[in-house]
C-alpha cells in the first residue's frame, strides 16, 4: 500500500484514506459517493456540530461513561476545531444522503482521529477514542444533526439582528433628515395626495422594525434540542440525565439558552421550526425588496426618471454610456431578495417531505437557511453603509412634484366642491398648469387661503388636518 493512503474498515468493508487525513472512512465513501458541488457546510455550522460533541463529552465525563483521558482528549481535538483548525478536514459535499450521516460521521472521525493523535496514537487508530462508541455516545445524526442546525442558526442570528439594526437606525435618521421634504405620494404609480419624504422613510423603518420582531419570535422556536432523543426520539441508548445536562452545557458554552425539547418525538419528525424561521426570513426579503425598489423608482433619472433622492456613485454603470451611474447596491439587494426566496421555497417543500418518524432533507434545508442568514446579514449592511447612509434629496424637485401634481385637486375638495376640483383636474392635465396656477387664475381661493391649505404639515399630519378632509 502506498504511504500515501492508510487502510480503514466499515460495516462495508476495508477502504483507503488518504494517510493524514482526520476523516475516516465513512467521510471518504460520503466524498466518492457525493462529488456534486463542492460545498462544505457553512463554518458555524460546523462549530455548532462539535460543541454538541464537546458538550456530550463533558456530560458523560460527569455520568462516568467516558474516562477522563479519553475526554481530556476529545475536548482537546473539539477545542482546536471550534478555534478554525482543521476545517479542510471537514469534507463531505452538502448535497449528501439524507439525514446528514456523513456530515456527522465526518465530524466524529475527525474528533477522534485527532484525539488519538494528541494521545500519541497512528491516524486510524481508535482503539482509545472510538468515532460512534465514544464521540457520538448517545447520539444519533437524527437528534445531533437538527440540534446542530438549530445551534448554528442561533449563533449566527445575531448578524441579522446587527444589519438590521443598522438598516433601521438609518431609516429612521433619513426619515428625521427629510422630515420637511412635501411631495406627492404615488398610488397605482399615479399622482396621489401629499406625502413628506420623511413619512416615506419612517414607514420604511417601521416595516424593517417589525420584520426584526417576527424573526425574533421565530428564532426562539429554534432553541428547543432533540438531543437525547436519538434515533426516533425515543431516547434508546441515552442516559435518562443527558438531555438535560447536554443542553445545559452547551447553553453555557455558546452564550444561548437552549432547553429539551418538550416532545423528542415532534421535534425529529417535524422540521416546523425551520419552516417558520425560514418563512419570516422570507417574510423580511419580500419587504425588503419592496422598500429597495421604491429607491431604485425614486433614485431614477436624472432628466427622464422622478430623481426625488440621489444614491451614492459606486461605480461606473455602463462599458459603453459614458457617465452612466446606476443604483448598483440597490440592484444587489434585490438580487439577494430574490434568492432568499428562492431558498425559502426549497425549506417548503423539503419541510412537508418528512416521512414516518424523520425528516431526512435536513441537509438542504441547513444549506439554504445558513446561507439565507449569510447573504441578508452581509448585503444589509453593505446596502446600508453604501447606499442608504449616503441618500440625499432633490427638494426642489421634490416640491415641483408637489405642486404639479392632480392629486392637488383632492386638497382643494374641501374648499372648492369636488365637481370644481375634478374639472380643475381635467384642465391641468389639458394645459400643463398646475392646480394652484388655476386657482389664482380663476379667482377661487385667495393667497392667504392658499398658503393656510398648502401648510406641508397640516396635509401631511392626520391630527392637524381638519375635519372637511375626505376619502378615497
Amino acid at each position: 500500500m502506498s504511504s500515501e493512503f492508510r487502510i480503514e474498515k466499515d460495516s462495508l468493508g476495508e477502504l483507503q484514506v488518504p494517510a493524514k487525513a482526520y476523516y475516516g472512512v465513512q467521510a471518504a465513501r460520503a466524498v466518492a459517493n457525493f462529488p456534486i458541488s463542492g460545498l462544505r457546510p457553512h463554518p458555524v455550522f460546523v462549530r455548532a456540530y462539535v460543541t454538541i460533541k464537546r458538550s456530550a463529552a463533558v456530560v458523560h465525563r460527569d455520568l462516568h461513561l467516558l474516562t477522563d483521558e479519553q475526554v481530556k482528549a476529545i475536548l482537546a481535538a473539539a477545542d482546536e476545531l471550534l478555534a478554525g483548525q482543521h476545517a479542510d478536514h471537514i469534507v463531505v459535499d452538502v448535497y449528501q444522503a439524507g439525514a446528514g450521516t456523513s456530515t456527522n460521521m465526518n465530524v466524529n472521525e475527525v474528533i477522534a482521529n485527532r484525539a488519538a493523535e494528541l494521545l500519541g496514537l497512528k491516524l486510524g487508530d481508535y482503539s482509545k477514542v472510538h468515532p460512534n462508541d465514544h464521540v457520538n455516545m448517545a447520539q444519533s445524526t437524527n437528534d445531533t444533526y437538527p440540534a446542530a442546525m438549530r445551534i448554528g442558526l442561533c449563533m449566527k442570528f445575531p448578524d441579522l439582528l446587527k444589519s438590521l439594526g443598522l438598516a433601521i437606525a438609518s431609516l429612521e435618521g433619513k426619515a428625521r433628515e427629510f422630515d420637511d421634504v412635501i411631495k406627492s405620494a404615488r398610488t397605482h404609480l399615479q399622482d396621489a395626495v401629499p406625502i413628506r419624504l420623511g413619512q416615506e422613510f419612517g414607514g420604511y423603518a417601521m416595516i424593517m422594525k417589525r420584520c426584526r420582531a417576527r424573526l425574533v419570535e421565530a428564532e426562539l422556536g429554534l432553541r428547543q434540542l432533540n438531543l437525547g432523543g436519538t434515533a426516533a426520539g425515543t431516547g434508546m441508548n441515552a442516559h435518562p440525565e443527558y438531555r438535560t445536562r447536554v443542553a445545559k452545557e452547551i447553553s453555557a458554552k455558546s452564550g444561548i439558552a437552549f432547553t429539551p425539547a418538550e416532545n423528542l418525538i415532534e421535534v425529529t419528525q417535524s422540521l416546523g421550526d425551520f419552516l417558520h424561521f425560514s418563512s419570516a426570513l422570507r417574510l423580511l426579503a419580500l419587504e425588503l425588496g419592496k422598500i429597495v425598489s421604491d429607491i431604485r423608482l425614486l433614485s431614477s433619472g436624472p432628466r427622464t426618471g422622478l430623481q426625488e433622492i440621489y444614491l451614492p456613485a459606486v461605480q461606473p454603470g455602463s462599458s459603453i454610456m459614458p457617465g452612466k451611474v446606476n443604483p448598483s447596491m440597490a440592484e444587489m439587494m434585490n438580487q439577494v431578495c430574490y434568492q432568499v426566496v428562492g431558498f425559502d421555497q426549497t425549506v417548503a417543500y423539503c419541510a412537508q417531505a418528512g416521512q414516518m418518524d424523520l425528516n431526512v432533507m435536513m441537509p438542504v434545508v441547513n444549506y439554504n437557511l445558513q446561507q439565507a442568514l449569510h447573504i441578508l446579514s452581509t448585503s444589509i449592511e453593505v446596502f446600508t453603509k453604501k447606499c442608504l447612509d449616503g441618500i440625499t434629496v432633490d427638494r426642489a424637485r421634490c416640491q415641483m412634484y408637489f405642486e404639479s401634481s392632480v392629486g392637488m385637486a383632492t386638497i382643494m375638495n374641501p374648499y372648492i366642491g369636488y365637481a370644481k376640483a375634478a374639472e380643475l383636474a381635467k384642465e391641468s392635465v389639458k394645459t400643463g398648469k398646475s392646480i394652484v396656477d388655476l386657482i389664482r387664475e380663476h379667482k377661487l381661493l385667495t393667497e392667504e387661503q392658499l398658503k393656510d391649505i398648502l401648510d406641508p404639515r397640516k396635509l401631511t399630519d392626520p391630527d392637524l388636518q381638519s375635519a372637511g378632509a375626505g376619502g378615497g
